[in-house]
Protein backbone atom coordinates (compact mmCIF):
# COMPACT_ATOMS: atom_id res chain seq x y z
CA UNK A 1 0.00 0.00 0.00
CA UNK A 2 1.29 3.40 -1.20
CA UNK A 3 1.98 5.70 1.96
CA UNK A 4 -0.11 8.62 2.62
CA UNK A 5 2.50 11.26 1.58
CA UNK A 6 5.93 10.50 -0.54
CA UNK A 7 8.68 13.76 -1.90
CA UNK A 8 8.27 14.52 -5.43
CA UNK A 9 9.07 12.23 -8.00
CA UNK A 10 10.96 13.65 -11.15
CA UNK A 11 10.81 12.73 -14.52
CA UNK A 12 11.57 14.53 -18.28
CA UNK A 13 10.09 12.92 -21.29
CA UNK A 14 11.63 12.40 -24.63
CA UNK A 15 9.78 15.24 -26.02
CA UNK A 16 11.12 17.70 -22.97
CA UNK A 17 7.90 18.01 -20.71
CA UNK A 18 8.83 17.75 -17.31
CA UNK A 19 6.92 15.42 -15.21
CA UNK A 20 6.58 16.30 -11.16
CA UNK A 21 4.14 13.36 -9.62
CA UNK A 22 3.61 13.53 -5.67
CA UNK A 23 1.29 11.12 -3.81
CA UNK A 24 -1.14 13.26 -1.15
CA UNK A 25 -3.11 10.49 0.28
CA UNK A 26 -5.03 12.50 2.51
CA UNK A 27 -7.96 13.03 0.43
CA UNK A 28 -9.57 10.73 -2.19
CA UNK A 29 -8.98 13.90 -5.04
CA UNK A 30 -6.21 14.57 -7.90
CA UNK A 31 -4.71 17.59 -9.13
CA UNK A 32 -3.58 18.51 -12.49
CA UNK A 33 -1.38 21.46 -13.21
CA UNK A 34 0.82 22.95 -15.74
CA UNK A 35 2.91 25.26 -15.71
CA UNK A 36 4.46 27.57 -18.60
CA UNK A 37 7.22 29.14 -18.77
CA UNK A 38 5.89 31.86 -20.20
CA UNK A 39 4.44 34.92 -18.72
CA UNK A 40 3.46 38.95 -18.46
CA UNK A 41 7.45 39.26 -18.66
CA UNK A 42 7.30 37.41 -21.90
CA UNK A 43 5.65 40.28 -23.59
CA UNK A 44 7.04 42.18 -26.38
CA UNK A 45 7.12 46.38 -26.44
CA UNK A 46 3.35 46.87 -28.07
CA UNK A 47 1.78 43.44 -27.13
CA UNK A 48 1.22 44.27 -23.54
CA UNK A 49 -1.37 41.44 -21.38
CA UNK A 50 -0.65 38.75 -24.62
CA UNK A 51 -0.20 36.10 -22.08
CA UNK A 52 -3.27 36.90 -19.72
CA UNK A 53 -4.98 37.07 -23.45
CA UNK A 54 -3.55 33.64 -24.28
CA UNK A 55 -4.63 32.11 -21.16
CA UNK A 56 -8.17 32.93 -21.34
CA UNK A 57 -7.80 31.30 -25.71
CA UNK A 58 -6.34 27.85 -24.42
CA UNK A 59 -10.49 27.30 -22.89
CA UNK A 60 -11.23 27.98 -26.36
CA UNK A 61 -11.26 24.35 -27.73
CA UNK A 62 -8.25 21.87 -28.95
CA UNK A 63 -8.04 19.26 -31.32
CA UNK A 64 -11.25 16.95 -29.64
CA UNK A 65 -12.22 19.23 -27.42
CA UNK A 66 -14.45 21.80 -28.07
CA UNK A 67 -14.79 25.61 -27.21
CA UNK A 68 -15.44 25.92 -22.99
CA UNK A 69 -15.96 22.12 -22.86
CA UNK A 70 -12.98 21.69 -20.58
CA UNK A 71 -14.55 23.30 -17.71
CA UNK A 72 -17.53 21.51 -18.83
CA UNK A 73 -15.76 17.95 -18.85
CA UNK A 74 -13.84 18.75 -15.00
CA UNK A 75 -16.85 20.06 -13.66
CA UNK A 76 -18.94 16.86 -15.03
CA UNK A 77 -16.66 14.55 -13.08
CA UNK A 78 -16.68 16.60 -10.24
CA UNK A 79 -14.00 19.35 -10.52
CA UNK A 80 -12.59 22.62 -10.67
CA UNK A 81 -10.57 24.36 -13.35
CA UNK A 82 -8.91 27.71 -14.18
CA UNK A 83 -5.73 29.17 -14.94
CA UNK A 84 -3.50 32.12 -14.03
CA UNK A 85 -1.10 34.36 -15.65
CA UNK A 86 2.40 35.78 -13.39
CA UNK A 87 5.28 37.68 -14.64
CA UNK A 88 7.23 34.54 -15.33
CA UNK A 89 4.45 32.23 -15.74
CA UNK A 90 1.06 30.73 -17.05
CA UNK A 91 -0.37 27.72 -15.64
CA UNK A 92 -3.43 25.73 -15.99
CA UNK A 93 -4.92 23.59 -13.20
CA UNK A 94 -7.97 21.12 -11.85
CA UNK A 95 -8.86 19.11 -9.32
CA UNK A 96 -11.68 16.31 -8.97
CA UNK A 97 -11.46 13.13 -7.86
CA UNK A 98 -9.30 10.56 -8.50
CA UNK A 99 -11.07 8.52 -10.00
CA UNK A 100 -10.98 11.07 -12.71
CA UNK A 101 -7.54 11.46 -12.99
CA UNK A 102 -6.39 10.09 -16.63
CA UNK A 103 -9.82 12.23 -18.01
CA UNK A 104 -7.74 15.45 -16.78
CA UNK A 105 -4.30 14.38 -17.82
CA UNK A 106 -6.16 13.71 -21.40
CA UNK A 107 -7.69 17.55 -21.48
CA UNK A 108 -4.23 19.38 -20.62
CA UNK A 109 -2.54 17.11 -23.62
CA UNK A 110 -5.09 17.65 -26.10
CA UNK A 111 -4.51 21.54 -25.61
CA UNK A 112 -0.78 21.11 -25.50
CA UNK A 113 -0.77 19.17 -28.93
CA UNK A 114 -2.78 21.08 -31.13
CA UNK A 115 -5.05 24.50 -29.90
CA UNK A 116 -8.25 25.72 -32.10
CA UNK A 117 -7.92 29.57 -32.87
CA UNK A 118 -10.72 31.28 -34.74
CA UNK A 119 -11.07 34.86 -34.91
CA UNK A 120 -14.13 34.40 -33.58
CA UNK A 121 -13.08 33.47 -30.11
CA UNK A 122 -9.88 35.94 -30.18
CA UNK A 123 -12.45 38.78 -30.81
CA UNK A 124 -14.29 37.52 -27.90
CA UNK A 125 -11.93 36.91 -25.62
CA UNK A 126 -10.32 40.44 -26.43
CA UNK A 127 -13.85 41.68 -25.33
CA UNK A 128 -13.85 39.44 -21.65
CA UNK A 129 -10.45 40.15 -20.96
CA UNK A 130 -11.43 44.25 -21.16
CA UNK A 131 -14.30 43.51 -18.88
CA UNK A 132 -12.18 41.60 -16.67
CA UNK A 133 -9.63 44.85 -16.61
CA UNK A 134 -12.56 47.01 -16.19
CA UNK A 135 -13.93 45.03 -12.82
CA UNK A 136 -11.10 44.19 -11.21
CA UNK A 137 -9.13 47.40 -11.71
CA UNK A 138 -11.34 50.46 -13.13
CA UNK A 139 -14.54 49.97 -11.29
CA UNK A 140 -12.81 49.14 -7.86
CA UNK A 141 -11.28 50.92 -5.13
CA UNK A 142 -7.47 50.88 -5.61
CA UNK A 143 -7.79 47.67 -8.35
CA UNK A 144 -4.33 46.35 -9.22
CA UNK A 145 -2.77 48.10 -6.54
CA UNK A 146 -0.10 47.77 -6.27
CA UNK A 147 1.14 45.36 -9.37
CA UNK A 148 -0.19 46.93 -12.20
CA UNK A 149 1.77 50.45 -10.97
CA UNK A 150 4.22 50.15 -9.41
CA UNK A 151 6.63 48.09 -11.53
CA UNK A 152 6.41 51.10 -14.31
CA UNK A 153 7.88 53.45 -11.06
CA UNK A 154 10.68 51.02 -9.64
CA UNK A 155 11.99 49.53 -12.93
CA UNK A 156 12.65 51.11 -16.74
CA UNK A 157 12.74 47.73 -18.85
CA UNK A 158 9.46 47.03 -20.53
CA UNK A 159 9.80 43.39 -20.06
CA UNK A 160 9.67 44.15 -15.93
CA UNK A 161 7.88 47.35 -16.43
CA UNK A 162 4.68 47.16 -18.13
CA UNK A 163 1.72 46.48 -16.85
CA UNK A 164 0.63 43.08 -17.36
CA UNK A 165 -3.11 43.32 -17.41
CA UNK A 166 -2.60 45.07 -20.93
CA UNK A 167 -3.51 48.08 -22.17
CA UNK A 168 -6.41 48.17 -24.53
CA UNK A 169 -5.46 49.22 -27.84
CA UNK A 170 -2.21 46.63 -27.49
CA UNK A 171 -5.26 44.11 -26.46
CA UNK A 172 -6.71 45.04 -29.69
CA UNK A 173 -3.90 44.79 -32.10
CA UNK A 174 -3.61 41.15 -31.42
CA UNK A 175 -3.42 39.00 -34.19
CA UNK A 176 -4.49 35.18 -35.14
CA UNK A 177 -0.94 34.93 -36.46
CA UNK A 178 0.51 36.23 -33.39
CA UNK A 179 -1.45 34.02 -30.99
CA UNK A 180 -0.43 31.11 -33.25
CA UNK A 181 3.15 31.99 -33.29
CA UNK A 182 2.98 32.18 -29.31
CA UNK A 183 1.50 28.92 -28.95
CA UNK A 184 4.63 27.30 -31.14
CA UNK A 185 7.16 29.21 -29.37
CA UNK A 186 6.21 29.22 -25.89
CA UNK A 187 3.39 25.95 -25.67
CA UNK A 188 6.00 23.43 -26.27
CA UNK A 189 6.98 20.64 -23.92
CA UNK A 190 10.00 21.29 -23.19
CA UNK A 191 8.67 24.79 -21.64
CA UNK A 192 6.22 23.41 -19.66
CA UNK A 193 5.92 21.37 -16.31
CA UNK A 194 3.56 18.78 -15.33
CA UNK A 195 2.55 18.22 -11.83
CA UNK A 196 0.38 15.41 -10.36
CA UNK A 197 -0.64 15.54 -6.84
CA UNK A 198 -2.84 13.42 -4.68
CA UNK A 199 -4.24 9.99 -4.22
CA UNK A 200 -2.63 9.01 -6.80
CA UNK A 201 -0.71 5.65 -8.14
CA UNK A 202 2.57 7.37 -9.27
CA UNK A 203 3.80 3.97 -11.79
CA UNK A 204 0.02 4.07 -13.05
CA UNK A 205 0.49 8.05 -13.34
CA UNK A 206 2.91 7.82 -15.22
CA UNK A 207 2.31 5.33 -17.70
CA UNK A 208 -1.02 7.59 -18.48
CA UNK A 209 0.98 11.05 -18.86
CA UNK A 210 3.25 9.16 -21.32
CA UNK A 211 -0.10 7.47 -23.04
CA UNK A 212 -1.33 10.79 -23.03
CA UNK A 213 2.03 13.42 -23.79
CA UNK A 214 4.31 11.30 -24.81
CA UNK A 215 3.16 11.59 -28.49
CA UNK A 216 2.87 15.55 -28.99
CA UNK A 217 5.80 16.68 -30.93
CA UNK A 218 8.98 18.12 -29.35
CA UNK A 219 9.50 22.13 -30.94
CA UNK A 220 12.09 24.60 -30.63
CA UNK A 221 10.95 27.07 -27.85
CA UNK A 222 11.07 30.73 -28.03
CA UNK A 223 13.83 32.51 -26.90
CA UNK A 224 13.53 33.96 -23.15
CA UNK A 225 13.89 37.92 -22.75
CA UNK A 226 16.37 39.34 -20.74
CA UNK A 227 15.24 40.55 -17.44
CA UNK A 228 18.30 41.86 -16.41
CA UNK A 229 18.68 45.59 -15.54
CA UNK A 230 21.11 47.93 -13.39
CA UNK A 231 19.55 48.52 -9.80
CA UNK A 232 17.79 52.08 -9.02
CA UNK A 233 20.79 54.55 -8.56
CA UNK A 234 18.11 57.43 -7.35
CA UNK A 235 14.93 57.12 -5.34
CA UNK A 236 11.82 57.18 -8.36
CA UNK A 237 8.19 58.11 -7.51
CA UNK A 238 5.13 58.42 -9.44
CA UNK A 239 1.33 58.25 -8.82
CA UNK A 240 -2.19 58.86 -9.98
CA UNK A 241 -5.57 59.72 -8.48
CA UNK A 242 -8.47 56.52 -7.97
CA UNK A 243 -11.53 58.45 -8.17
CA UNK A 244 -13.07 55.02 -5.79
CA UNK A 245 -10.66 55.20 -3.53
CA UNK A 246 -11.99 56.53 0.26
CA UNK A 247 -8.58 57.10 1.67
CA UNK A 248 -4.73 57.78 -0.02
CA UNK A 249 -2.51 55.02 -0.11
CA UNK A 250 1.01 54.46 -0.06
CA UNK A 251 3.53 51.58 -2.26
CA UNK A 252 6.91 51.30 -2.00
CA UNK A 253 9.03 48.78 -4.25
CA UNK A 254 12.82 48.21 -2.98
CA UNK A 255 14.40 45.15 -5.22
CA UNK A 256 15.51 42.16 -3.73
CA UNK A 257 18.15 39.34 -3.35
CA UNK A 258 17.85 37.19 -6.43
CA UNK A 259 15.98 34.34 -5.01
CA UNK A 260 18.28 31.59 -6.72
CA UNK A 261 21.81 33.43 -6.63
CA UNK A 262 20.69 34.88 -2.83
CA UNK A 263 18.79 32.52 -1.26
CA UNK A 264 19.75 33.33 1.82
CA UNK A 265 19.33 37.39 1.83
CA UNK A 266 16.35 36.20 0.47
CA UNK A 267 14.54 34.28 3.23
CA UNK A 268 16.02 37.37 5.82
CA UNK A 269 13.57 39.61 3.92
CA UNK A 270 10.24 37.20 4.09
CA UNK A 271 11.05 37.23 8.12
CA UNK A 272 11.57 41.31 7.75
CA UNK A 273 8.20 41.08 5.67
CA UNK A 274 6.61 39.44 8.82
CA UNK A 275 8.10 41.57 11.22
CA UNK A 276 6.88 44.43 9.71
CA UNK A 277 3.39 43.39 8.74
CA UNK A 278 0.29 43.38 10.88
CA UNK A 279 -1.62 45.59 13.75
CA UNK A 280 1.20 44.80 16.06
CA UNK A 281 3.76 44.91 13.06
CA UNK A 282 6.95 47.51 13.42
CA UNK A 283 5.07 49.65 10.95
CA UNK A 284 2.39 50.42 13.18
CA UNK A 285 4.56 50.11 15.96
CA UNK A 286 6.57 53.39 14.21
CA UNK A 287 3.39 55.00 13.01
CA UNK A 288 1.61 55.04 16.46
CA UNK A 289 5.33 56.44 18.08
CA UNK A 290 5.08 59.29 15.28
CA UNK A 291 1.16 60.34 15.44
CA UNK A 292 0.75 58.80 11.67
CA UNK A 293 -2.48 57.01 11.21
CA UNK A 294 -2.26 53.95 9.29
CA UNK A 295 -5.60 51.88 8.41
CA UNK A 296 -3.81 49.15 7.04
CA UNK A 297 0.12 48.29 6.97
CA UNK A 298 1.64 45.17 4.95
CA UNK A 299 5.01 43.86 3.60
CA UNK A 300 5.73 41.03 1.33
CA UNK A 301 8.23 39.70 -1.08
CA UNK A 302 7.07 39.80 -4.40
CA UNK A 303 3.94 41.59 -5.81
CA UNK A 304 2.09 37.26 -5.66
CA UNK A 305 4.49 35.96 -2.58
CA UNK A 306 7.51 34.48 -2.10
CA UNK A 307 9.42 32.46 -4.96
CA UNK A 308 6.74 33.20 -7.33
CA UNK A 309 9.00 35.05 -9.76
CA UNK A 310 12.61 35.07 -10.57
CA UNK A 311 14.95 37.93 -10.59
CA UNK A 312 14.30 40.84 -10.11
CA UNK A 313 11.65 40.32 -7.64
CA UNK A 314 10.42 43.21 -5.55
CA UNK A 315 9.86 43.83 -1.74
CA UNK A 316 6.86 45.55 -1.45
CA UNK A 317 4.97 47.64 1.50
CA UNK A 318 1.92 48.91 1.37
CA UNK A 319 -0.72 51.34 3.33
CA UNK A 320 -3.63 52.85 3.69
CA UNK A 321 -3.51 56.12 5.63
CA UNK A 322 -6.80 58.32 6.22
CA UNK A 323 -5.61 61.86 6.83
CA UNK A 324 -1.35 61.59 6.72
CA UNK A 325 0.22 62.53 4.04
CA UNK A 326 2.36 60.54 1.50
CA UNK A 327 5.82 62.24 2.97
CA UNK A 328 4.49 61.19 6.49
CA UNK A 329 4.45 57.17 5.48
CA UNK A 330 7.36 57.02 3.61
CA UNK A 331 9.42 58.59 7.24
CA UNK A 332 7.04 55.60 8.76
CA UNK A 333 8.98 52.88 6.59
CA UNK A 334 12.10 54.16 6.80
CA UNK A 335 12.45 54.27 10.81
CA UNK A 336 10.88 50.93 10.59
CA UNK A 337 13.65 50.12 8.49
CA UNK A 338 16.27 51.72 10.40
CA UNK A 339 15.00 50.26 13.94
CA UNK A 340 15.09 46.69 12.39
CA UNK A 341 18.65 47.32 10.73
CA UNK A 342 20.41 48.83 13.71
CA UNK A 343 19.04 47.53 17.62
CA UNK A 344 16.73 45.32 15.35
CA UNK A 345 14.89 42.57 16.94
CA UNK A 346 15.46 39.80 19.35
CA UNK A 347 15.80 36.21 18.20
CA UNK A 348 12.26 35.41 19.95
CA UNK A 349 10.97 38.19 18.26
CA UNK A 350 12.10 36.54 15.16
CA UNK A 351 11.28 33.06 15.86
CA UNK A 352 7.72 34.17 16.72
CA UNK A 353 7.23 35.90 13.81
CA UNK A 354 8.90 33.05 11.47
CA UNK A 355 6.44 30.62 13.34
CA UNK A 356 3.19 33.03 12.88
CA UNK A 357 4.29 32.85 8.59
CA UNK A 358 5.59 29.17 8.69
CA UNK A 359 1.91 28.66 9.96
CA UNK A 360 0.35 30.61 7.50
CA UNK A 361 2.10 28.91 4.69
CA UNK A 362 1.03 25.32 6.00
CA UNK A 363 -2.83 26.48 6.14
CA UNK A 364 -2.52 27.87 2.50
CA UNK A 365 -0.36 25.02 1.46
CA UNK A 366 -2.85 22.14 3.28
CA UNK A 367 -4.95 22.08 0.23
CA UNK A 368 -4.44 19.89 -1.90
CA UNK A 369 -4.58 22.00 -5.39
CA UNK A 370 -2.65 24.67 -3.56
CA UNK A 371 0.28 22.56 -3.10
CA UNK A 372 0.15 21.39 -6.09
CA UNK A 373 0.27 24.85 -7.97
CA UNK A 374 3.20 25.86 -5.50
CA UNK A 375 4.92 22.44 -6.69
CA UNK A 376 4.43 23.59 -9.98
CA UNK A 377 5.75 26.97 -10.07
CA UNK A 378 9.11 25.61 -8.03
CA UNK A 379 9.88 22.96 -10.39
CA UNK A 380 9.03 25.89 -13.03
CA UNK A 381 11.12 28.80 -11.78
CA UNK A 382 13.71 27.37 -9.56
CA UNK A 383 14.42 23.87 -10.49
CA UNK A 384 12.88 22.56 -7.00
CA UNK A 385 9.66 20.71 -6.52
CA UNK A 386 10.42 20.38 -3.01
CA UNK A 387 10.98 23.57 -2.49
CA UNK A 388 7.20 24.23 -0.91
CA UNK A 389 8.08 21.92 1.67
CA UNK A 390 11.46 22.67 2.59
CA UNK A 391 10.97 26.61 3.06
CA UNK A 392 9.29 26.16 6.65
CA UNK A 393 12.57 24.52 7.69
CA UNK A 394 14.64 27.79 6.03
CA UNK A 395 12.92 29.98 7.41
CA UNK A 396 13.09 27.91 11.16
CA UNK A 397 16.62 28.49 10.70
CA UNK A 398 16.58 32.58 10.34
CA UNK A 399 17.99 34.53 13.39
CA UNK A 400 17.99 38.28 14.15
CA UNK A 401 20.97 38.55 12.18
CA UNK A 402 19.28 37.80 8.66
CA UNK A 403 16.77 40.60 9.72
CA UNK A 404 19.16 42.71 10.40
CA UNK A 405 20.58 42.15 7.49
CA UNK A 406 17.80 42.47 5.47
CA UNK A 407 16.56 45.87 6.75
CA UNK A 408 19.69 47.39 6.23
CA UNK A 409 19.96 46.43 2.57
CA UNK A 410 16.72 48.34 1.63
CA UNK A 411 17.15 51.44 4.19
CA UNK A 412 20.64 51.95 2.31
CA UNK A 413 18.97 51.08 -1.14
CA UNK A 414 16.89 53.23 -3.44
CA UNK A 415 13.06 52.47 -3.47
CA UNK A 416 10.34 53.65 -5.82
CA UNK A 417 7.27 54.72 -4.20
CA UNK A 418 3.74 54.62 -5.51
CA UNK A 419 1.14 57.26 -4.41
CA UNK A 420 -2.31 56.74 -4.72
CA UNK A 421 -4.83 59.94 -4.49
CA UNK A 422 -8.39 59.49 -3.51
CA UNK A 423 -11.37 60.96 -4.75
CA UNK A 424 -10.75 64.53 -5.84
CA UNK A 425 -7.75 64.73 -3.77
CA UNK A 426 -5.30 65.59 -7.02
CA UNK A 427 -2.02 64.20 -8.56
CA UNK A 428 -2.06 62.66 -11.98
CA UNK A 429 -3.05 59.39 -13.27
Amino acid sequence: MPEEFAPPSCFTLPNGLRVVLCRRGTAPLAAVCVHYDVGFRSEPEGRSGFAHLFEHLMFQGSENVGRSEHFTIVQSSGGTANGSTRQDYTEYYQIAPASALERLLFLEADRMRTLRLTQNSLDTQVAVVKEEIKMNVHDRPYGGFPWTNLPSVLYRKFSNSHNGYGDFIDLDRATLEECAAFFDGYYTPSNAVLTVVGDIDPELTLEWVTRHFGDIAARPTAAPQDLSEPWPSEPRSGGYTDPRAPLPATAIGYRLPDPAAERDRYLGHIALAALLSGPSGRLQQRAHARGVDLTTATAQCGFFGPFDARDPDTFVVTARHPSSGHEAITGVIEAALEDLAGPGPTDREVASAVGATVARWHRKHDNVLAFARAVGASSLLHGEPSLPMDLSGALTALDAASVRNAAAALAGSRPAALLVHPRDAGGTR
